[in-house]
């Protein structure tokens, strides 16, 4: 059995959103930096950094980092399309995946922290670092539209790429973003957190106001 650390409204939903579309058995820990009583010790063992998604898989071996997880369960069940057959469209699926890892994650850990990020920091400059990296956010998102946007839900179920993609959008707020400026990528994100195999996972996350 795997077992997948996150919490609600998290990055983790991608990694569940796979293990639950691939129906792999798997035991959920809340466990995140911002929640006091989750299971911080046992994920820091594991991952020292303390980030999630972290996976342990059935052999005991730990996987971190979003992009990498999807592309390990992708390879691991080639039949279930998670990573597209054909191998230039599976080329341009890890491009994405870790694009978004790369460009779009990680500018939400300065958006969260801005504090780490500057020596002597103050309120006013964590403000306006925090008002660059989201202007920045938002030109990484556009250039994802406009090089990715058609690829996503290009097959029957939803892939790793419309997954991450879906996720990250979602909880670094670039939604409001994407449906003013690219609303047939934002129609194609809706979409796919509402498929009938993923869409449990995402109302679990993110419940209807």
């Amino acid at each position: 059995m795997y077992t997948l650390y996150g919490s609600r409204g998290s990055g983790s939903a991608a990694v569940e959103a796979a293990l639950v579309r691939l129906g792999l058995p798997f035991r959920a820990v809340r466990a995140s930096t911002w929640e006091s009583d989750s299971a911080q010790a046992e994920l820091r063992a594991l991952n020292p950094l303390g980030q999630i998604p972290t996976l342990q898989l059935p052999d005991g071996s730990v996987m971190t980092e979003s992009a990498a997880i999807l592309v390990h369960l992708g390879l691991e069940h080639p039949a279930s399309g998670l990573l597209p057959a054909d191998a230039s469209a599976r080329a341009q699926a890890i491009r994405g995946l870790v694009y978004i890892a790369a460009n779009c994650y990680s500018a939400i850990s300065i958006i969260d922290y801005p504090e780490r990020w500057v020596a002597d920091p103050d309120d006013a400059t964590n403000e306006r670092l925090r008002a660059g990296t989201r202007a920045r956010l938002h030109e990484h998102w556009s250039i994802f539209a406009q090089q990715f946007g058609a690829r996503l839900l290009s097959a029957p179920e939803p892939g790793a790429l419309d997954l991450l993609a879906t996720v990250v959008s979602k909880w670094s707020g670039a939604r409001a973003h994407l449906r003013k400026n690219h609303g047939e990528v934002f129609q194609r994100l809706t979409a796919i957190e509402q498929h009938p195999s993923v869409a449990a996972v995402f109302t679990a996350h993110w419940p209807p106001a």
